[in-house]
């Protein structure tokens, strides 16, 4: 596979280069049939943070012992910021080996606030920060629905099963219970149908027939959507949606908001539509939830994907709002906290 982009930094001028996937975490099983993809479908190839080349765990634990000592958060956000998540990982493991402490008590001591929050964050795998963040929206009263639909609408089947194993191990409880117990009707079923999320390719033609006979029919059936929308590849889906639009010449988004109508509940419909968004253009879902530039929001989209598609993400920003994500950080944030969100966000556009 070739890469397709090739960001240059304009505050370094150090070109970044996509690195090429090990495996796409998207599989199809081996009943459906194969297909070209486009390269830009491909996950983790378009990430913002990069492995340290010269990455010495001795030397960093070193510079992190110094720099809790004398309460440098500003070192301690260079350090964590500039180093993947595998690196991370090793050096959390090194840290306890050394100084017999976890990595993570002794960074509690040194930081507050949202930076502490944010450089926590970073120390967790991909997979725990996904599950903190579903358990948080679900915690306290009330559901954050936008938050779920996000990382539920935005991951892999393989990523997805991740999650809901460190959700167990986290908080020893089942995820999909959790959901059912959270939400309610269609809305329900819809998340954890994203949750049991397949791959599969099916049929175009098949898929198209289907959508738009239900789009005709008198009375709604958000069964079939949902069924469609959850067990298909993003590229097939893709596929269906452009048809399907270039049928009923609307926005499928705006279709499903006047089909349902009152018949649907505001969560399910958020729901759908956030979900054909995601499959028709997730860059600028993102893009879009970013826009909003609440702490809580911005640093949960630049954590989960920062290291895998935060490059398009910024491209979409830029698009969408005609200033670059970098500028509009710089702007709304500010001191050690600002200086992290940077750090993930990379390079000014």
């Amino acid at each position: 596979m070739k890469d397709k982009l090739c960001l240059t930094s304009a505050q370094t001028q150090t070109p970044v280069f996509p690195a090429q996937p090990a495996e796409s975490h998207w599989k199809m099983s081996d009943s459906t049939m194969e297909a070209d993809f486009d390269t830009d479908m491909w996950w983790g190839t378009l990430g913002s943070v990069r492995p340290f080349p010269n990455f010495r765990p001795e030397k960093d634990i070193a510079d992190i012992q110094t720099a809790c000592q004398q309460n440098d958060m500003a070192s301690l956000v260079r350090i964590i910021t500039n180093r993947d998540n595998a690196q991370r990982q090793s050096l959390a493991k090194a840290y306890l080996s050394t100084t017999s402490k976890k990595l993570t008590a002794d960074l509690k001591k040194a930081l507050y606030g949202d930076v502490e929050t944010l450089i926590l964050d970073l120390l967790l795998t991909p997979e725990q920060f996904d599950a903190r963040r579903l358990h948080q929206a679900m915690k306290g009263v009330g559901t954050d629905e936008e938050t779920l639909l996000e990382v539920l609408c935005t991951r892999s089947p393989l990523q997805l099963k991740g999650i809901a194993s460190a959700y167990n191990k986290m908080y020893k409880k089942d995820l999909e219970k959790d959901l059912d117990g959270e939400t309610s009707g269609d809305f329900t079923k819809l998340l954890l149908a994203l949750v049991r999320k397949e791959a599969g390719m099916g049929s175009v033609k098949q898929d198209f027939k289907h959508l738009s006979e239900e789009l005709k029919a008198e009375k709604a059936n958000v069964s079939q959507w949902i069924r469609i929308l959850t067990t298909r590849h993003p590229d097939h889906l893709k596929r269906v949606l452009m048809r399907l639009e270039g049928h009923i010449g609307q926005p499928v988004g705006e279709v499903l908001e006047k089909h349902f109508g009152g018949l649907a509940s505001g969560d399910l419909k958020l729901g759908l539509t956030t979900l054909v968004q995601c499959i028709q253009n997730p860059a600028a879902y993102l893009a879009k939830r970013l826009q909003s530039m609440k702490g809580a929001i911005v640093q949960g989209v630049l954590v989960s994907h920062c290291e895998e598609d935060l490059l398009t993400v910024r491209v979409a920003f830029l698009r969408a709002t005609g200033t670059s994500l970098y500028s509009t950080l710089q702007k709304r944030f500010a001191g050690v906290f600002q200086s992290a969100l940077l750090a993930l966000c990379r390079a000014e556009d």
